[in-house]
């Protein structure tokens, strides 16, 4: 039976847990072969490569830290010398750490990671792929409704990170539009993962701010970046994609 991505190869940062791995789940579900990074959860990669070669793809883990450019380099360099290419590069891995500007005790260098890996990462992983990603390939950045709205106190510094890949997805539509690859951002809304679990007491409160009343899945993430990685999105670039149950509405 033929499946939407046979002959493909994604590689998606911090694909090991959350919404990573459901994204990668899905890809491999539609034929994909299946590239993730990880940092610290090796047996949660290993489980999960595990799990999509049982589907007949091709799947490997590689470790890296997000905030390092040699490593981020050397991921892509040995994923384009696993698999030959990188059709859809998927830039999801991301941290999140909290603290008011008025603060004195704020922790500078976990803002300074923060931003090493939400916006550093995300350029250097793109640097990098861009030679191996064939013409009409797909780059999808992972940000946050926070990107545009700042529900919260002590979140702005997260909310810079994922504003900042409004600014690339734009940009980035145009420098690589002749090539026919398309640059696109998927903001989730309050979505259930370890960051953000649904049985805290912040996510009840959060609930109270969305139209539907609930938290996303994982997989409801997924079926966005599955979209915008078909050929049913080949004229959508520079876009952003907002699945949040209407937090934003």
């Amino acid at each position: 039976m033929f499946k939407k991505f046979q002959g493909k190869v994604a590689l998606i940062t911090g694909g090991s847990r959350g919404i990573g791995a459901a994204i990668a789940r899905r890809l491999a579900d539609e034929g994909c072969d299946v590239a993730i990074s990880y940092s610290g959860s090796k047996d949660k990669a290993q489980a999960l490569v595990t799990q999509m070669g049982g589907n007949g793809i091709k799947a490997l883990a590689v470790q890296a830290d997000q905030a390092d450019p040699a490593q981020v380099r050397k991921l892509v360099t040995e994923v384009n010398q696993h698999f030959g290419k990188i059709d859809i590069l998927i830039n999801n891995a991301g941290i999140f750490v909290g603290g008011a500007i008025d603060d004195a005790h704020l922790d500078l260098a976990g803002m300074a990671k923060q931003l090493a890996i939400n916006v550093g990462g995300v350029f250097a992983t793109t640097q990098a792929a861009v030679p191996f990603i064939p013409v009409g390939g797909r780059i999808i950045l992972i940000g946050s409704v926070n990107g545009q709205r700042s529900s919260f106190s002590g979140g702005a510094d997260y909310a810079a990170t994922k504003a900042a890949l409004i600014g690339y997805t734009h940009g980035w539509a145009r420098d690589l539009g002749a090539k026919n690859i398309t640059v696109n951002l998927v903001q989730p809304g309050p979505i259930d993962t370890d960051m953000n679990p649904d049985n805290s007491d912040f996510s009840q409160m959060v609930k109270k701010s969305v139209a539907l009343g609930r938290y996303g899945k994982p997989e409801e993430i997924a079926a966005a970046v599955a979209f915008l990685a078909s050929s049913d999105a080949s004229y959508i670039t520079g876009s952003t994609l907002t699945v949040d149950g209407g937090f934003l509405a």
